[in-house]
């Protein structure tokens, strides 16, 4: 029977992140008003960290952002970001964490509140097809149009996401032997309850407290 292991991507797999470390790229190459986006990302990303970020206000403000630019522009902007920023942040511990599951023949897959313009290119550089993210609406020529496509993919949306996504594998999440999340987040608790091997990963301290409370192991992939 196959199991499923699912994977946070921001301070999980990668010890930044990457939709936060996106934000100041564009602030250092000039694509953006420095000092207006720097102050609004810092206050997002704020609002992230004490769990009061309303997702679908942040996604439209980045989304907003990136319509800004045709989409080969954006690609070329994201390949020297992937370069200069993300490259260098991969850790083997975290690429190993991965294959481990692949080897055994799990359905692997990232799960992340992150657009999907951000994060697919990250999720190939981990060699997983499958990639659950906040998608972004675009036009007939394929253009952003800094809308949000659906739903978020964060906080009890995770789950929800993650139903729809088996469900157009033409699989149930029942039918798994044994589920993995991996996520370093308290708004990740949700779908960390829903598993059955649940691990809180690169901890924040109110998941870590929480996980000690319900018996969760805790792995740390970037302390050495």
């Amino acid at each position: 029977m196959t199991n499923l292991a699912l994977f946070d991507l921001d301070h999980t797999l990668l010890p930044i992140d990457s939709d936060y470390e996106w934000g100041q790229f564009l602030v250092r190459i000039g694509a953006v008003d420095a000092a207006e986006y720097a102050r609004r990302n810092d206050e997002f990303f704020a609002q992230y960290q004490a769990g009061t970020l309303d997702p679908v206000e942040y996604l439209e403000f980045a989304l907003g952002t990136l319509a800004r630019y045709p989409r080969r522009e954006l690609d070329a902007m994201h390949q020297q970001y992937m370069r200069e920023v993300i490259e260098p942040a991969i850790r083997p511990r975290a690429q190993y964490l991965v294959r481990r599951h692949q080897d055994a023949g799990d359905l692997v897959g990232i799960i992340t509140a992150t657009n999907r313009f951000v994060t697919e290119p990250i999720a190939r550089a981990f060699g997983v097809p499958h990639l659950i993210a906040a998608t972004p609406a675009v036009d007939a020529q394929g253009n952003l149009t800094g809308k949000l496509a659906g739903t978020p993919t964060s906080g009890p949306g995770k789950v929800d996401h993650m139903h729809a996504w088996l469900d157009k594998l033409g699989m149930r999440f029942e039918d798994f032997g044994s589920s993995h999340f991996y996520s370093d987040s308290h708004n990740d608790i949700p779908l960390l309850s829903v598993v059955s091997h649940p691990v809180a990963t690169n901890p924040s301290a109110k998941l870590a407290a929480h996980a000690s409370e319900q018996g969760w192991p805790l792995l740390h992939l970037f302390n050495d």
